[in-house]
């Protein structure tokens, strides 16, 4: 054969290979409604400079050494320091294994858990990331129903019965309790006593997504599924990426021990950036709680401002959620709706970014009249305009009445 044929992978990828992904920055709208980005004008970069100033000078020559693959062991410490403090978890540091955001430590369980055809159970829409997660593992993902508090008791009961009258195992349920990504709810305590107890008769283990529980504008905190369960049955995953910034990329698990050895043997890339983690640890320690007010209460503003704009510009025959906390509005049009099919003309036109349901649904197509509108980077202004381009785009494409 010549050296000059051009040569293909085709026939070398893996049968477990991941779905092709395409390369390039996707473009962003100028009104933003489609990816959960804080306010830029509140990142503490002040602070994370002057914090990662001060540790370079105490520890800066341990950037010649690869750390520990559970990460930098004072940011752990203040990890399990906080979780006892505001979630009531109590662990040590050697059971945190710090991420690369939460989204590494979901995949690590999965990786550690799940052969192909497994069953797991999520709401009937969630995070996205996960499910392509799920998917990369070629689970059996199945949706559970839910209203404005949460997976269904009995439906959850059911899914988890159907999966053992066919012969299989649910592997663990999967769920995001506070402030819902994407369809906004906050699950109340007795919904949360439900799930703990139908996972502990049924010896299913539950996967606790708590990154958004620190954003609560309103209300009161709902106990943790982990500090629920004391059996052992509740694995945990948390971020600083909304807290304190995306890219960042610092995130954290806890999990009995014998998943935690596990996981950690399937990280991939050793420990966390210790740059990184120099500067939220030091950034953490002193200002993080009076950080997370400030920006809560500009998140509140935003959110706000979202409600009122939804309320003002789309009328009779559209519904969305009213979070007490987190990033995101879930908005449902018209069952004829198809918010697919105009995304792209939508961001052309109007310059509006949001994500329709499909990309959250467990089955991959069902939503297809819903959206979730993120609230966390534009400023209140920019959102009762982007409502209002958006709005007149949905009109003028036949999915919303006149």
């Amino acid at each position: 054969m010549s050296a000059n044929n051009s040569f293909s992978y085709e026939q070398l990828f893996a049968r477990n290979a991941a779905e092709p992904a395409p390369l390039g920055m996707p473009r962003r709208g100028r009104y933003d409604f489609a990816v959960a980005y804080p306010d830029p004008e509140t990142l503490p970069l002040d602070e994370l400079v002057e914090g990662l100033r001060q540790a370079l000078a105490e520890e800066g020559r341990d950037l010649a050494i690869y750390h520990h693959r559970q990460g930098y062991p004072p940011l752990r410490e203040y990890v399990a320091n906080k979780l006892a403090r505001d979630r009531d978890i109590h662990v040590s540091p050697d059971d945190i294994i710090l991420g690369d955001g939460s989204s590494q430590p979901i995949h690590m369980i999965v990786e550690t858990l799940v052969d192909p055809g497994d069953v797991l159970l999520t709401e009937d829409f969630v995070y996205s990331g996960t499910l392509n997660t799920m998917r990369r593992f070629r689970a059996d993902i199945r949706g559970v129903p839910c209203d404005e508090q949460g997976m269904l008791p009995d439906a959850l009961e059911a899914a988890i019965r159907q999966a053992r009258a066919e012969g299989k195992r649910v592997k663990f349920i999967y769920t995001v309790p506070t402030f819902q990504n994407p369809q906004g709810w906050t699950m109340p305590l007795e919904r949360r006593q439900a799930m703990v107890e139908l996972a502990q008769r049924y010896d299913v283990p539950i996967l606790e997504d708590d990154c958004y529980v620190d954003l609560r504008y309103e209300g009161s905190d709902v106990p943790s599924l982990y500090a629920l369960d004391g059996t052992g049955r509740v694995m945990y995953v948390a971020s600083f990426s909304k807290i304190i910034a995306p890219g960042m990329r610092l995130g954290y698990m806890t999990a009995p021990r014998e998943l935690l050895q596990r996981a950690l043997a399937a990280k991939s890339g050793g420990a966390v950036n210790t740059f990184a983690a120099f500067a939220v640890h030091r950034f953490a320690t002193g200002q993080l709680h009076s950080h997370i007010e400030v920006i809560n209460d500009v998140q509140r503003r935003k959110r706000d401002a979202m409600l009122a704009a939804l309320e003002e510009h789309f009328g009779d025959g559209v519904t969305w959620s009213r979070p007490q906390g987190g990033l995101y509005i879930w908005v449902r049009l018209p069952e004829q709706a198809d918010l697919v099919s105009i995304r792209d003309r939508v961001l052309e036109t109007e310059d509006v970014g949001y994500v329709p349901g499909t990309a959250f649904a467990a089955d991959g197509v069902s939503g297809r009249n819903y959206m979730r509108l993120c609230f966390g980077y534009n400023t209140p202004e920019e959102i009762q305009e982007g409502i209002a381009r958006l709005a007149a785009a949905c009109r003028r494409e036949g999915m919303l009445a006149d």
